[in-house]
């Protein structure tokens, strides 16, 4: 891999990748709490939010998700900030629509010298053969976009050369229902190597503040049985050993 500094290895223990909770509903389980209890009482709100106790909110939380009563759920929400994943990672991203997403710009940010990162799966970087294949090819791709650009070429059109390889950083906010529904999806040992270590991230970080909600959060089979039919992974007790005790 000498002479290709704009290669940067995604690594699952997160060397590539990180994930930061930037901001959440403030003390999000109470506002749920609060959303809920308003559906069945004649008192104010103001009255509800003064009888509430931790003791209440937790007990009544868990009595809420327990009857699959989750649209009080959307009244909270977690931002996240998440860098260093490719292209085709955030493009499985954003197929999740019930959220709100901002991304760097392959518009408006051209990328210079050696200011090029890639990721690079684990299938690929295993081998010095498919190392010395993929190393070829971005390094190809990276030297045309940089030869475009000064030729006078716009970034908006130089970037049609960039492969799906290529670094990218963007910020995430979804509400507590469609993270449930994310990580359903995306914390599933058939989903995807790349997305699956952002949505377990994620998860793990949303966790200490609303630990009632998500705490059954995770692939379908965690909470009941395997929603992949024939093409389960086979190993349900294990993936809900792994997320019952994810910290």
């Amino acid at each position: 891999m000498d002479g290709i500094p704009f290669l940067r290895f995604f690594c699952m223990k997160g060397t590539g990748m990180e994930i930061t909770l930037l901001q959440h509903t403030p003390d999000p389980e109470r506002t749920v709490a609060l959303a809920a209890k308003l559906c069945y009482s004649s008192a104010s709100i103001s009255q509800l939010d003064d009888r509430l106790s931790q003791s209440d909110i937790a007990g009544f939380l868990e009595k809420i998700m327990s009857l699959g009563h989750q649209s009080v759920l959307e009244h909270i929400s977690f931002t996240f900030g998440i860098d260093g994943i490719s292209r085709a990672c955030s493009h499985q991203l954003v197929r999740h629509r019930l959220a709100s997403y901002s991304q760097q710009s392959q518009r408006y940010v051209t990328f210079k010298g050696d200011d090029f990162p890639m990721v690079i799966p684990e299938s690929i970087s295993c081998s010095s053969k498919r190392n010395e294949l993929f190393s070829k090819a971005v390094k190809a791709a990276a030297d045309a976009y940089r030869g475009l650009v000064e030729d006078g070429v716009p970034a908006e059109d130089a970037r049609f050369v960039l492969p799906n390889a290529a670094e990218t950083k963007i910020i995430v906010t979804m509400n507590a229902r469609e993270l449930l529904h994310f990580f359903e999806l995306r914390c599933c040992e058939r989903a995807q190597w790349e997305i699956r270590a952002v949505a377990i991230e994620m998860l793990r970080l949303v966790k200490p503040h609303a630990p009632v909600v998500f705490s059954s959060a995770g692939p379908g089979c965690v909470g009941g049985g395997c929603p992949e039919g024939a093409m389960t992974c086979g190993r349900i007790k294990e993936v809900r050993e792994k997320f019952g005790t994810l910290r």
